[in-house]
């Protein structure tokens, strides 16, 4: 006994992926979604982007957090590589500032291209 067809064959399957991201644009992707897996990293990130003047200095960034100058200045680097701070050395005190670009960049990973 054989049931009846009830999908049409050439109807089913049919590829609703337009476009995707290469390689390294995913590899970039994950790097920075890794580092806004972390709550303090957010956090961080938050604090900086509403700093006076767009940036903050390390020292300001230890207590709002209750970690430690080394903690942070480890959770700063993974942001950095990432790519979502910038970081400038003045005198014995490192600066970092939001990258929009790689906030950016970030979500578009994920939009309908």
């Amino acid at each position: 006994m054989s049931l009846p067809l009830t999908i049409e064959q050439t109807a089913c399957c049919v590829p609703r992926v337009t476009a995707t991201l290469t390689s390294d644009e995913a590899e970039r992707a994950a790097r920075v979604f890794k580092a806004l897996g972390d709550s303090t990293r957010v956090m961080l990130l938050s604090l900086i982007a509403g700093s006076e003047g767009g940036e903050a200095c390390i020292c300001d960034l230890t207590e709002p957090v209750g970690l430690s100058q080394g903690t942070v200045s480890h959770h700063m680097k993974l942001l950095t590589e990432a790519g979502l701070v910038t970081r400038e050395q003045r005198g014995k005190w490192a600066y970092f500032a939001v990258n929009d670009g790689a906030l950016d960049a970030a979500a578009d990973a994920l939009r309908v291209r």
